[in-house]
């Protein structure tokens, strides 16, 4: 029996629809040369309330140069309109590479006998928090493998209280992400009483066939169980979910369409979308060739991907990792991305020890290999903001309460300010004397654009009092 599409279904097969899909690209090839209606799509994407997955279909498929110009341009408007020039940073935590699935694009599959095993201890953590602390950091996001043994919940929760207990010398880690397995409810709920941001889970591919086939062996094998794992996630009381496909494992139209009908559901389901939207292509990793995978997407591709996922979902945080190169990050922060890494490690243990050989025990290879202060000084030096605000999460403006603020633009009352805080609070304790004299000077150029008389009075009152030595200053 053929499952039906409905995107307020708790099934997997219903909310994710292979067939819907498939009638979505077919609708998408019929009307990609279609300009009346590809202009009344632009026309509805203009107003900033989102557009279905078939609208954005058409958008992505449409090759009409003139047009396509169209969408670029007004992905980078709403992503000004809503998130303004601010770029948050943040760096990934691998905790442990253990792992019993045997998915095969990753080097942390079970039968992987190359690859270093590693489990960091709650010693080697504070280490590791310390060296990225002492780069600047205030955002992580913990990664492990899949191995209920080496890897449980316990381990995963101690080792969050281990990171927010680490203050060295005016660093602190005030927001934990977790990208972890799918898991219980029970566990969500756990996580969530961790005090973790986000919960971050890529569905690799929303294909439900080759999903399988990409995981032969272990738990994530469960195609309905994985992508079900937000709905567990939000039922467990987490605010916030960020998802994510790896591009380059199924066609990319295919996964575009399947992870805006995700981002539909759970509107449909909980009323709030994805806090982020993640956009990985497949990267070079020990025991990985990429090219063994047919469905590699261009530079020029992976852009206009991103500007359709900005314009169809305007209020979701995107991500891009160091997985991309300097030039291609450049590229995407112009058309819709909010968040990117920097001084990123991908081995378990790689802030600590430095000579740790990266492609050894990594989990993809980094293309972008600059310092955290590199990546602040390049971004100031084109005119955005880098922020290390993680403001909203403890003032408890999260979930539903996140998006409607975010949705009718009052957000941006906040976020200004705190990332001109928090990035005076990088330029005093981290900052190399370019990236300070740099920072200083587009602070001062920011301010003014701060709305309100009293707000803008506060901060540089509390600009002066940063520079002090006082710290933590928010809205």
């Amino acid at each position: 029996m053929i499952a039906l599409y409905n995107p307020k279904s708790s099934k997997a097969e219903e909310f994710i629809n292979h067939e819907e899909i498939l009638a979505t690209l077919a609708y998408a090839d019929e009307n990609k040369h279609n300009a009346t209606l590809i202009k009344e799509i632009l026309a509805k994407a203009k107003l900033e309330k989102g557009l279905s997955h078939r609208e954005a279909s058409v958008l992505l498929a449409c090759d009409i140069p003139e047009l396509n110009e169209e969408i670029f341009h007004l992905a980078k408007k709403i992503k000004d309109d809503f998130y303004g020039d601010r770029i948050v940073l943040f760096a990934p935590l691998y905790l442990s590479n253990y792992c019993v699935n045997g998915c095969v694009y990753c080097p942390y599959h079970a039968k992987n006998k190359h690859i270093p095993r590693k489990k960091l201890t709650q010693e080697d953590i504070k280490r590791e928090v310390i060296a990225l602390q002492d780069m600047g950091h205030k955002r992580l996001a913990l990664e492990t493998g899949e191995d209920p043994v080496n890897n449980p919940i316990e381990y995963v929760l101690e080792s969050i209280k281990t990171i927010y207990s680490i203050k060295h010398k005016n660093g602190a880690i005030r927001r934990v992400n977790v990208n972890i397995a799918a898991t219980t409810v029970e566990n969500y709920r756990k996580l969530k009483e961790a005090g973790i941001g986000t919960y971050i889970l890529f569905q690799e591919t929303y294909h439900k066939e080759s999903y399988e086939q990409l995981h032969p062996t272990g738990p994530k094998h469960d195609y309905a169980y994985h992508t079900e794992a937000m709905d567990r996630a939000m039922e467990g009381g987490i605010d916030d979910v960020g998802c994510g496909v790896l591009f380059g494992l199924e066609k990319y139209r295919y996964e575009f369409a399947g992870l805006l009908m995700h981002a539909e559901h759970l509107e449909a389901r909980f009323g709030v979308g994805p806090h982020t939207i993640s956009v990985p292509r497949i990267r070079r990793a020990d025991d990985i060739d990429p090219s063994t995978f047919d469905n590699g997407i261009d530079d020029d591709t992976f852009a206009k991907i991103v500007a359709c996922i900005r314009v169809a979902v305007p209020y979701t945080g995107m991500i891009v990792s160091t997985r991309e190169s300097q030039k291609c990050r450049e590229r995407v922060l112009q058309l819709g991305i909010s968040q990117i890494s920097g001084g990123s490690r991908t081995s378990v243990g790689g802030y600590a020890e430095k000579e740790l050989p990266e492609e050894n025990s990594s989990q993809f290879d980094v293309s972008d290999n600059r310092t955290l202060d590199e990546v602040v000084n390049w971004l100031m030096k084109q005119d955005f903001v880098p922020s290390f605000c993680t403001a909203c999460y403890r003032a408890g403006r999260v979930g539903d309460r996140f998006m409607s603020l975010c949705k009718s633009g009052q957000i941006s009352n906040c976020c200004l300010p705190n990332a001109l805080m928090t990035l005076k609070e990088y330029l005093c304790d981290y900052a190399s004397e370019d990236t300070k004299n740099t920072g200083n000077a587009l602070i001062a150029k920011q301010i003014p654009l701060i709305k309100s008389d009293k707000v803008r009075a506060i901060v540089e009152k509390q600009l002066h009092l940063i520079e002090d030595g006082q710290r933590d200053f928010r809205f």
